[in-house]
């Protein structure tokens, strides 16, 4: 099953470019006229806790401090960083990170080195072990970082239940738009 579903992960972020880019470069013009520095590069805990750079569309003004989005200011960011997240646009170049095979477009999303907790409570459970992904069984039920023990026994519990129809299911629900994403400080 996991071959399947890598094939359809190089099958969607291919076509998610290609037929993306007039889009993927609207989105990245604009944002250069927002913050000057359109793509967000940060580095990510990964599958086997192998760190990686995640990119995605910026939405927080540059220089902001690196920490996890539940405990970052929201007066942070920038008008049209509101339009991305709300849209969810600002995933986009997360593509790439799929096409590379540093991410799944459904599994744990991927947290920061810093996050001990959640590391902890995700390692118990052996979360690290899947590629950590776009969206997945906690973002459509609006469970951020925030909770680590709870965040990772959800994680578990999607690994353990993930099949081909579950995988579409998830991806379905993200783009009608199911569920909050991490919530800022406001």
């Amino acid at each position: 099953m996991q071959a399947l579903i890598r094939f359809f992960d190089i099958l969607f972020s291919v076509m998610g470019l290609v037929v993306g880019l007039p889009l993927l470069f609207l989105v990245a013009l604009i944002g250069w006229f927002d913050t000057g520095s359109p793509l967000f590069r940060q580095e990510r805990v990964g599958r086997y806790q192998k760190p990686f750079t995640l990119v995605k569309f910026r939405t927080m003004k540059p220089g902001t401090t690196s920490v996890a989005t539940h405990l970052a200011d929201g007066s942070a960011v920038t008008p049209f960083g509101r339009v991305l997240r709300k849209t969810k646009l600002d995933e986009l170049p997360q593509l790439w990170n799929v096409l590379k095979g540093e991410m799944s477009l459904v599994g744990p999303r991927p947290c920061l080195s810093n996050q001990e907790e959640l590391i902890a409570e995700r390692a118990a459970r052996s979360v690290f072990e899947a590629r950590p992904g776009i969206t997945g069984l906690a973002q459509v039920n609006s469970i951020d970082m925030s909770q680590p023990a709870l965040l990772a026994e959800v994680d578990r519990r999607m690994l353990d239940q993930l099949t081909v129809g579950a995988y579409f299911r998830y991806i379905f629900l993200t783009v009608v738009g199911k569920g909050a994403g991490d919530r800022l400080r406001q």
